[in-house]
């Protein structure tokens, strides 16, 4: 099929939503569609630095659209309206509500991304002309939780035909048949010690502060922080030195491609939400939101110890993760200290999420969203 993917992302970006955005592309290329990406701007890099930025390997099309800071991007739905109304594009891929409904009135069947709820005056109504819509549509959801919001706040119930239930996803193929942790300690340039790993940006609410309270507690565990925009790096990296604490080792930001290397250094995954959770675009997502870093983590096969955040229960358990209180400081050094001294019950946890990943990879996310669609 021809599909059109249509965003206002920036490519090339380090935002989550730039990394899905191209993961979702990529996916579908893998099950044999033919995909065109269409976004804002110009073209400011070529396919290779794209490629080795997002880790991505198949190759699709990329189109873009430029626009006028002066319209607010209105130039550019209308624009990419006309560009779909001219191509034979069997579906359109959207994260925008004016694209949904232009695509639509277009009598293009479309499938649009819930991410979080429509702010503002005008959002609402968008969404709820698309909602109550007679439109051949299909809305991925990514947790159970916001789709209960929309229906909450839109006061319906969507139609099973029209929702899928599709989490953020994860590439598992660079997590296989990795060296050994050791091995890859030593590749890394990283000390042999116990290794406590966060992968990530450094947004407000990602509980940086946490992890230099448990660096201080626990100075014979190594913490290694990997990415974040250089501005965060340099300010953290600023307070550790400042602050004489050996045992935080900051990478800063790194391409996609080694991120697996990194999350499979280390003897155990830190997640340590707070209880607001700012992304790229700012907003609060802790009632809904679908973490990557979680399901990276989950592939790496490796204990996780995670912020007890309700939302996170729809894909993690006792299972496959330990659960934290996130102001609970004591807590989370006895997790840490448990899988330090029981390394058994480490393997047992991080080789249960390996398996419970399998259901969240990019393609099988990409194989529901299709699924039945066009019948």
């Amino acid at each position: 099929m021809q599909i059109a993917v249509i965003t206002t992302s920036q490519i090339p970006s380090i935002t989550a939503n730039s990394i899905q955005v191209m993961k979702v592309c990529q996916s579908y290329c893998q099950l044999g569609h033919d995909v065109t990406l269409i976004i804002p701007g110009k073209k400011t890099a070529n396919w290779d630095e794209i490629s080795n930025l997002f880790g991505i390997k198949s190759k699709f099309s990329i189109k873009y659209i430029p626009t006028h800071r002066i319209f607010r991007r209105y130039d550019f739905s209308f624009r990419s309206g006309l560009h779909i109304f001219l191509k034979k594009y069997d579906i359109v891929h959207t994260w925008m509500p004016q694209i949904a409904n232009i695509a639509g009135l277009l009598g293009k069947p479309y499938i649009i991304e819930l991410h979080g709820m429509p702010t503002g005056k005008i959002g609402p109504k968008i969404y709820k002309n698309i909602i109550f819509s007679k439109h051949k549509k299909r809305f991925l959801c990514i947790t159970n939780a916001l789709k209960e919001m929309y229906e909450t706040a839109f006061q319906f119930k969507f139609m099973d035909s029209e929702i899928q239930i599709a989490p953020n996803g994860v590439v598992l193929e660079p997590y296989l048949n990795l060296p050994e942790t050791s091995e890859l300690k030593i590749n890394l340039g990283i000390k042999s010690q116990f290794t406590a790993v966060y992968t990530g940006h450094l947004y407000q609410g990602r509980g940086m502060n946490l992890l230099i309270k448990l660096a201080k507690i626990l100075p014979e565990i190594q913490f290694i922080w990997v990415g974040g925009r250089e501005e965060d790096v340099n300010q953290w990296r600023e307070y550790i030195n400042k602050n004489l604490i050996k045992n935080i080792r900051l990478i800063g930001f790194v391409g996609n491609e080694y991120i697996p290397t990194y999350q499979s250094a280390g003897d155990v995954l830190l997640m340590p939400y707070e209880m607001s959770i700012a992304g790229s675009s700012g907003g609060n997502s802790v009632d809904f939101c679908s973490p990557m870093k979680m399901f990276e983590y989950m592939a790496a096969g490796k204990p996780i110890i995670s912020s007890d955040l309700p939302i996170l229960h729809e894909v993690l358990n006792e299972k496959n993760a330990i659960f934290c209180p996130y102001n609970d400081i004591d807590q989370w050094v006895d997790a840490i200290n448990r899988i330090k001294n029981d390394p058994d019950y480490g393997i047992r946890l991080g080789n249960q999420a390996r398996v419970d990943v399998e259901k969240y990879s990019w393609i099988e996310r990409a194989k529901k969203s299709l699924d039945g669609f066009l019948k």
